[in-house]
C-alpha cells in the first residue's frame, strides 16, 4: 500500500535540461510509467516525455533484496519532473520464486547470450506491474502506460516478449470499464527491440544522467554494483558497444 508521503514526492520542476523547454497542447496527455530506477525504464520514460506526455511515475517496493534500485527511482523521477511519484509496496517476497526476493544467490558470470531463464526472474512481476499501472491509469483517466522492457539485450524473461507486451494490450481494453466503452489502452515498450548500446545512445541523445540509475542485482552493502551479474554484464557490454564511460562508475 501506497503511504502519504510516498505520494505527490516529486514536484514537476527540479527537472533534467529539456523539461523547461517543452509547453503547449501537446503536454496534456498524461502516461504511466513504470519506474524501477534502471537505465531501461528511465530512458523509456524520458522517451515518453519527449513524446509530449506528462508522466506520472509508479515504483512497486515488491520485497526485492535491496533498496538502492528505489531510491535510484526517486532520483530519475526528481530529474524527470514527474507530476506524481508513488511508491506502492506490493510484496512478492512472500511467494518467493526468485533470487531477487530471497536469499538465494544472484546469478554471476553467466554468459551474456545464455538463453535458460536465470533465478532472477519474479515470476509475473511485469504482469502485477502493469496491471497496477493499468488500475491507476484508468483512475486518471490516461490511455497510455510506459514499460522499460526490452527483448535483445535481456535476460531471456518471459514478460519482456514484444507478443506479451501484445498480449496485455489486448487484455487492458478487455479487463477496464474504459476498455469496454471504447477507450482503447496503448502499452508503449518504446526500448523492446533495441540493443542495450542503442539504449544508451538515445538516451544520451536526450542528455540523461546514467549515474542516477542502479542496475545492479547484488549490490554490496555500500550500493556499490557486484560486476558480476547479468544486469552488470549487460549495462557494460552496451556502454561498451555505444563507446562511452558508465557515469555510475565514478560515483
Amino acid at each position: 500500500m501506497a503511504s502519504e508521503q510516498d505520494i505527490d514526492r516529486v514536484p514537476a520542476t527540479g527537472a533534467g535540461p529539456e523539461h523547461s523547454r517543452r509547453a503547449g497542447p501537446e503536454r496534456s496527455r498524461t502516461a504511466v510509467v513504470l519506474l524501477s530506477g534502471g537505465l531501461d525504464s528511465y530512458t523509456a520514460a524520458a522517451i515518453a516525455r519527449s513524446e509530449g506526455f506528462r508522466l506520472s511515475a509508479l515504483t512497486v517496493r515488491y520485497g526485492q533484496r535491496h533498496a538502492q534500485e528505489v531510491a535510484a527511482a526517486r532520483a530519475v523521477a526528481r530529474w524527470l519532473g514527474v507530476e506524481r511519484h508513488v511508491e506502492l509496496d506490493v510484496d512478492l517476497s512472500a511467494f518467493g520464486g526468485s533470487s531477487l526476493t530471497s536469499d538465494s544467490p544472484v546469478p554471476k558470470d553467466r554468459a551474456i547470450d545464455a538463453t535458460d531463464i536465470p533465478s532472477t526472474y519474479v515470476p509475473a512481476r511485469n504482469t502485477v506491474f502493469l496491471s497496477l499501472a493499468l488500475g491507476w491509469a484508468e483512475v486518471l483517466d490516461a490511455h497510455d502506460i510506459v514499460i522499460g522492457v526490452n527483448a535483445l539485450d535481456y535476460s531471456g524473461y518471459p514478460d519482456c516478449r514484444p507478443e506479451y507486451i501484445a498480449a496485455f494490450e489486448t487484455l487492458a481494453s478487455l479487463a477496464t470499464a474504459k476498455g469496454v466503452h471504447g477507450h482503447a489502452f496503448r502499452i508503449h515498450a518504446p526500448l523492446q527491440m533495441l540493443t542495450k548500446a542503442e539504449i544508451i545512445r538515445k538516451g544520451i541523445a536526450l542528455n540523461l544522467d546514467y549515474g542516477l540509475t542502479h542496475s545492479c542485482y547484488d549490490p554490496d552493502p555500500h550500493g556499490r554494483p557486484c560486476g558480476r551479474c547479468d544486469s552488470c554484464a549487460l549495462r557494460a557490454a552496451g556502454f561498451a558497444q555505444a563507446g562511452v564511460a558508465d557515469p555510475l562508475l565514478n560515483r
